[in-house]
């Protein structure tokens, strides 16, 4: 795909051509039926909120079937896979203002949030804690004797579970409780603000930190990624939170270059990984990108202690505030194994075979090497991007070279998508907007076949996870979207996990490069 490019297109440029006809077109159209699946009467995909109080309520009064809202769901992801595909091989610049992206964030803000219900999980856990009790250690079922007007609200099956969250995004989650106060939809509302917003920062950073040719990546990948859209800003996924703060990390640690660039991203990658553990990835690209790009011996030697001061120091504050039991949810279901995911066959083989515990044990540690073989394929596969990244794929600069060209902070990204891409694609357990630590950080890659790996992970699991709830599905939806996620979306997994091992192993070549042509 990348190697056919020759020069980059100007920023805000529009290819014109049939293509991009249907990728707007596309684009539209999933993004169209995202927002009826927002706005409609609560439906399979969406928890009811009601009242509504102050908060946006249904602006369009049609009730779905879960049928038709899981059809609506299918079509807006398959159509925003399309679009995003279409946008990678044109190359199409960067949007020319912030007209879209704020418009996009406006009406993301009077839908009402669908594909789980985990937003009304966050609001009991914040509920829990701005009255006076310990997240981490109080199930909803029980807070104010059951009786509690949001922490009641929440839905099987995780009415009995305490928070699995860290203590920043709890204390996030504890802010909107408190606005909202006993109106569980007022407290969503403010949540979705924290995510749009989020969503629009994590745009703002990736600009500043990505060379100016880059910036129509970030628009494609993420400003205009519907399956992001869909499945993080319009499910208001803590996730999306996590993610602007991994790239905040990556931005203060360009913006002061030196010590004390360090120790701030330090502080706020330490806040990434207690918003969710696996955003504090972040603290180890930075620590590479100092390494491969020049900062060695004593220089590096300064930098790390500053960046691991900060992460020690900010983390454990939080962590001695919020108490002994911050990680105790996180330790009793680290050997999960999600349905749509590889390991899910292996682990109903196993347990009629050699037992339940033995077969999440080895499924456990076979994951966790299967990840490092994936990062390190990963690693081998991409670049960093560079200010003159549109350049034939045979390169004059040696490789060792390539990453001291492209800046800190991209280095950084790079290495975070690889590793993120890497633990997303071999952890047990997955979920869809687990995949946006991984789109966050993917703009800063040189454009190349990972993009479509990408895509086609994030589509599968998407899909895999419609409508999203236990709850309103009919048997019938219920048996389809079961089948898709146990009998489809594994062996697309699987199938992935072969293609990237197989391409590492052939000498850092994709299998559909052109022969002697090193794939970008």
């Amino acid at each position: 795909m990348a190697a056919q490019l020759t020069s980059p297109p100007t920023p805000g440029s529009l290819q014109r051509g049939p293509a991009s006809v249907a990728r707007l077109v596309l684009l539209v159209a999933s993004v169209g039926m995202l927002l009826v699946v927002g706005l409609v009467e609560p439906h399979a995909a969406q928890p009811d909120l009601a009242p509504r109080g102050w908060a946006p309520g249904v602006l369009l009064p049609v009730a779905l079937s879960p049928a038709a809202v899981t059809a609506l769901l299918w079509a807006a992801y398959v159509a925003g896979a399309g679009a995003v595909a279409l946008g990678l091989s044109r190359r199409v610049g960067a949007l020319r203002s912030w007209a879209v992206p704020a418009a996009l964030g406006a009406l993301a803000l009077v839908t009402t949030p669908f594909g789980s219900a985990d937003h009304v999980s966050y609001l009991a856990y914040g509920r829990i804690l701005v009255t006076g009790g310990d997240p981490w250690t109080e199930r909803p079922v029980d807070w104010g004797g059951g009786a509690d007007p949001v922490t009641s609200r929440v839905e099987a099956p995780w009415t009995e579970e305490p928070s699995v969250y860290g203590p920043f995004g709890t204390l996030l989650h504890g802010l909107s409780a408190l606005v909202g106060g006993d109106d569980l939809r007022e407290g969503v509302w403010v949540w979705q603000l924290l995510v749009v917003l989020s969503w629009l920062a994590v745009r703002v950073l990736l600009r500043r930190v990505l060379p100016e040719d880059a910036h129509g990546r970030v628009d494609v990948l993420w400003t205009l990624n519907p399956l992001v859209l869909g499945v993080g800003v319009l499910g208001a996924h803590i996730d999306v939170v996590a993610a602007a703060l991994v790239v905040a990390a990556v931005a203060v640690a360009g913006r002061w270059p030196g010590p004390v660039g360090a120790l701030g991203s330090g502080v706020v990658a330490a806040l990434a990984g207690s918003t969710k553990v696996t955003y504090a990835v972040v603290a180890v690209g930075l620590l590479v990108a100092w390494w491969v790009t020049g900062h060695r011996g004593a220089g590096w030697a300064r930098l790390a202690g500053a960046h691991v001061a900060g992460v020690v120091v900010a983390g454990a504050a939080l962590h001695v505030w919020a108490g002994p039991h911050v990680y105790d949810q996180l330790l009793r279901s680290r050997q999960a194994v999600s349905l749509a995911m590889p390991w899910r066959p292996l682990l109903e083989w196993g347990r009629d075979t050699i037992g339940n515990q033995p077969t999440r044990l080895a499924i456990s540690i076979a994951a966790a090497v299967l990840a490092v073989v994936l990062a390190g394929c990963l690693l081998r596969l991409t670049r960093p991007a560079r200010r003159d990244q549109a350049a034939p794929a045979v390169d004059p600069v040696p490789e060792g070279r390539l990453e001291k060209r492209s800046g800190t902070g991209v280095v950084a990204l790079w290495v975070t998508a690889c590793l993120a891409l890497a633990y997303s694609l071999a952890a047990p357990y997955s979920l869809p907007w687990y995949d946006l630590l991984a789109w966050c950080a993917l703009p800063a890659l040189r454009a190349g076949p990972v993009d479509l790996l990408a895509l086609v992970r994030l589509l599968a699991l998407a899909l895999a996870y419609v409508p999203g709830r236990v709850l309103g599905m009919t048997p019938g939806v219920e048996e389809l979207t079961l089948g898709v996620r146990r009998g489809v979306v594994p062996w697309v997994g699987l199938a992935l996990w072969a293609v990237v091992i197989a391409a590492g192993v052939r000498r850092g070549s994709w299998p559909w490069s052109a022969p002697g042509r090193r794939a970008s």
